[in-house]
């Protein structure tokens, strides 16, 4: 099991959710069955309206974590994955800490998402 925390401006507070790690259900099917109100379009990872932030929390490394082609262009096309990230994911194993929820898998591990409200924009840590 995996405590699945989710953190934005529009949730009244941080709302934390048991999830059965290595589900086939994605994140976002996770949020929708709590409704968790993460903007979604297309559900196919084509769009990028599910931007996430994921920061994986306690002590043990981040387990790696696969990232689909639709994925890995979305990031790409919005700025938030760069050939130097992409080399490094796929060669040490490193997650990176955009994500689209559709897309996104849970793992073994508790993690905090934090996502804007807004389709396609990034949580701004500044809040």
């Amino acid at each position: 099991m995996a405590n699945v925390t989710f953190s934005s401006p529009i949730l009244e507070k941080d709302v934390t959710v048991y999830a059965v790690a290595g589900d086939t259900k994605t994140l976002l099917a996770l949020a929708k069955k709590n409704d968790i109100p993460i903007p979604c379009q297309c559900q196919d990872g084509e769009c990028g309206s599910c931007l996430i932030k994921v920061t994986v929390l306690g002590d043990n490394p981040p387990l790696a974590s696969h990232l689909t082609d639709k994925e890995k262009l979305t990031l790409s096309v919005n700025g938030k994955l760069s050939k130097a990230l992409l080399e490094k994911i796929e060669t040490k194993d490193s997650p990176p800490s955009y994500r689209l929820a559709c897309q996104y898998i849970v793992r073994d591990e508790d993690i905090l998402v934090e996502f804007s409200g807004e389709a396609g924009v990034e949580i701004d840590l500044r809040r």
